[in-house]
């Protein structure tokens, strides 16, 4: 498609402010919280991670596209983000492995796309007003008609969708001969997540968000595994009351992002909606355990109560964000539980958390022991 023949289109907010731009072709309306991600590279994982379901998501990189995608760089089996706003839309892409371009991708999984939008001044403007609801439209639905729309979709705060993006039924992954056994429960699991625990010698069992304590039990695992996901953790009960019969068996267990929410919560400590969450692969993070800074991978739009956290008796802080104190990590005191908000699975992005799950694998090979 020619540059100058591509139609106009446009961002529009919650609070009624536009953002206008150019869509790469793909007709259609899309809805979802707008966010944005820092990150200068990795958009093919962005785009198909689950954490990101249900979310509008905002480029800072002004070049996307241009290195094509490639089958490998995939977190799911498809793209998981409602639409995608950036600067400069790449239709060629020039890079020895990709298999083909970023257009096609969208086209045949029909994701709406607004490009030539300002994303300096948008980010800018999301970052001083806070996360809102918005919608994208290609297709010159009328302002008025777009806001009414707009009006009816229901906020992030309060809002499940776990079971939206988690396995309908159980699989395995990696080498069932493998040394180590894990129950991973899916709120929207990265496969990256997966690749790391399989590279640790680990067959794993991946469970759906709504599996009953007995069938986890069944599989007789050396360690439990709680995924990371889209949505609030508030409305996840069900899985808040699976955790806490998990603590009662007290094999190793590690939580990441909305797990580490999940845990958080079934330990009566509470979480709440960020007025703009962290996303990107440059945050840093101190380690209070080994009194060392780590540069990290985070997509997350809540986080933990720190006040209370910090009050309870059975919880610690093990890492918090550098940039605003948030919870970055915690452990339980009387069970072999921990848990990061962060994503030491980061690909690509920085290696520094990668640690974490070494230690996970250690615990439980002291376990057995």
């Amino acid at each position: 498609m020619k540059y100058n023949t591509r139609p106009q289109a446009i961002l529009l907010l919650a609070d009624g402010t536009i953002f206008y731009g150019k869509s790469i072709g793909i007709s259609g309306t899309t809805f979802g919280e707008v966010c944005f991600n820092t990150g200068m590279t990795g958009y093919q994982e962005i785009f198909t991670d689950p954490s990101y379901f249900g979310q509008i998501m905002v480029t800072t990189n002004p070049h996307i596209g241009n290195y094509g995608v490639n089958a490998e760089e995939i977190e799911s089996d498809q793209i998981m983000i409602s639409g995608l706003v950036c600067k400069n839309f790449s239709f060629t892409h020039s890079r020895p492995n990709s298999e083909s371009n970023l257009y096609d991708y969208f086209e045949k999984q029909n994701l709406v796309c607004i490009s030539d939008v300002d994303t300096r001044a948008l980010v800018s403007y999301i970052r001083e007003h806070g996360a809102q609801n918005a919608v994208i439209s290609t297709d010159g639905s009328s302002i008025d008609e777009l806001k009414t729309q707009l009006a009816n979709i229901p906020d992030m705060k309060g809002l499940e969708l776990a079971s939206k993006v988690s396995t309908k039924e159980a699989y395995f992954f990696g080498n069932e001969n493998a040394t180590y056994k894990i129950a991973a429960l899916d709120l929207g699991i990265k496969r990256n997540i997966l690749r790391n625990l399989a590279n640790r010698d680990c067959y794993i069992k991946v469970f759906p968000f709504n599996a009953s304590i007995e069938e986890i039990r069944s599989f007789d695992a050396d360690g439990y595994f709680l995924s990371n996901g889209p949505g609030d953790p508030e409305p996840l009960t069900q899985v808040q009351d699976l955790a806490k019969k998990l603590f009662e068996a007290n094999k190793p267990m590690f939580g990441i992002c909305l797990g580490h929410q999940i845990i958080a919560l079934a330990n009566g400590v509470s979480t709440y909606k960020m007025f703009n969450g962290h996303r990107g692969i440059n945050h840093p993070v101190m380690n209070v355990i080994s009194g060392k800074g780590e540069i990290t991978s985070q997509n997350h739009g809540f986080a933990v109560n720190r006040e209370e956290l910090e009050q309870h008796d059975d919880l610690e802080i093990t890492h918090y964000h550098i940039n605003d104190n948030t919870v970055a990590g915690m452990r339980m005191k009387s069970k072999n539980c921990f848990s990061v908000q962060y994503h030491p699975e980061a690909s690509p992005g920085p290696h520094d958390s990668s640690y974490l799950f070494d230690i996970f694998i250690q615990n439980i090979a002291n376990s057995k022991n």
